[in-house]
């Protein structure tokens, strides 16, 4: 069976660093950090982290009261960024209900913050009185990935993948194959998530979050380096338009980028600690499908959360593929880590390198770990040519994933 060629043509973006893939690129290139102290969390008790990548100044007025009705923030950020990637595309108002669209969004969770105030109110009298008829849509798996699909329109098919921190990475990567196979033209693709501090609580818990840069919240994530000590949780959506490259060219639209490469695997020998064989066996599979040998790739883009396992293996695998060939490096530093929704927005700071020939540097990277040494980290941002990126995202739950870019050849 002959494979359709996938690219990109729109991306939409909510993220702690501005609210478009404009103000993302601006901020990554600039070395900003969306990292900041967070009043709510000094209210849990036990909680020792107090810092977040959240997101500011959105407006959920932008979207129809009939729609917002069933949105959370989560939601709220997907049907904006969605709208975003639509809109960049310039995708036809018309054919979002041929059933040659589809929607392809996940999250980590429904609405926690929905769940928190309904049960904050039941367990008042356990009374369902107030419960109002809407809450459901909210809290369900696949709230995103529904309203996006309702408030647009779309009739194509939907997915919803829910897998911790490698969602959207599988989301985009179910895409791209859906696409490839010919069953649909084209698929909003990506994840989203809200931020509530049990998600922080989760890994300060697990002993993964970062508490010891509660005074300069600037300083941390540092993926990779001596002295980080942990995950920084984030919020936001990134949202990638796949679409056939023969639709694409077709209307006429710009294409971004191509998507040439996919895997995800499970790492069965744990559920909370990575494998460097599992990952490297993850990059393998994904450039397999692309076609291409290690050789091939110009850049990494690791998934390098700043926790001592997860950096220390994902270096040991890149270094195992690729040694010091090819620059490395992560974007937890600028963003945190916003879970569902990083591997997309993740992937759309790649296509802006591969835009931009210009690769960014991983922020808060000074000393690096000798155990994550032996591949090229970049320390500062570059211009550097580069065709073919390779991305990673591995979650807890042992879900691996890897997608490779390349930048678009004319035939």
């Amino acid at each position: 069976m002959e494979l359709t060629p996938v690219v990109i043509t729109g991306v939409g973006i909510i993220s702690p660093l501005g609210n478009d893939f404009s103000h993302l690129m601006a901020g990554l290139r600039a070395g900003r950090s969306g990292v900041r102290e967070v009043a709510e969390l000094e209210q849990v008790g036990g909680l020792r982290s107090r810092l977040a990548a959240t997101v500011s100044d959105v407006d959920p007025k932008q979207i129809p009261r009939k729609f917002r009705r069933s949105m959370s923030n989560m939601s709220i950020y997907a049907y904006l960024a969605s709208q975003q990637a639509l809109t960049m595309a310039g995708y036809p108002d018309d054919q979002l209900d041929s059933g040659d669209l589809g929607v392809s969004i996940g999250s980590t969770l429904g609405s926690t913050i929905t769940s928190e105030n309904f049960f904050a109110d039941y367990f008042r009298d356990h009374s369902l009185e107030r419960m109002k008829t809407g809450l459901f849509f909210k809290m369900m798996g696949h709230s995103c990935a529904a309203n996006v699909a309702q408030s647009f329109g779309i009739t194509g098919r939907v997915f919803a993948p829910s897998a911790a921190c490698a969602t959207s990475s599988q989301a985009v990567g179910y895409g791209y194959e859906q696409i490839a196979m010919g069953k649909q033209q084209a698929i909003l693709c990506g994840g989203a998530e809200e931020f509530h501090p049990l998600t922080v609580a989760t890994f300060d818990i697990m002993h993964a979050a970062s508490i010891n840069f509660n005074s300069c919240p600037d300083t941390t994530p540092r993926p990779f380096d001596q002295r980080r000590d942990g995950i920084v949780c984030g919020e936001g959506c990134g949202i990638l338009l796949l679409e056939s490259k023969v639709s694409a060219e077709q209307r006429g639209a710009k294409i971004l980028a191509e998507v040439v490469g996919f895997s995800t695997t499970s790492d069965t020998s744990s559920i909370a600690s990575p494998d460097v064989g599992a990952m490297v066996n993850c990059m393998q599979l994904a450039l397999q499908d692309a076609g291409l040998s290690a050789a091939a790739i110009d850049y990494v883009n690791a998934h390098a959360t700043a926790t001592e396992q997860g950096d220390i293996a994902e270096a040991e695998a890149i270094r195992q593929l690729f040694a010091d060939r090819i620059p490395v490096s992560s974007l937890k530093g600028h963003l945190g880590h916003t879970m569902a929704a990083s591997g997309a927005i993740e992937l759309a700071a790649s296509v802006g390198m591969l835009q931009q020939q210009e690769l960014i540097a991983t922020l808060n990277l000074e000393q690096i770990d000798e155990r994550c040494g032996g591949i090229a980290h970049l320390q500062q941002n570059c211009p550097h040519p580069v065709k073919t990126i390779l991305k990673n995202n591995f979650a807890m739950g042992g879900i691996n994933t890897t997608i490779i870019l390349r930048s678009y050849l004319h035939d």
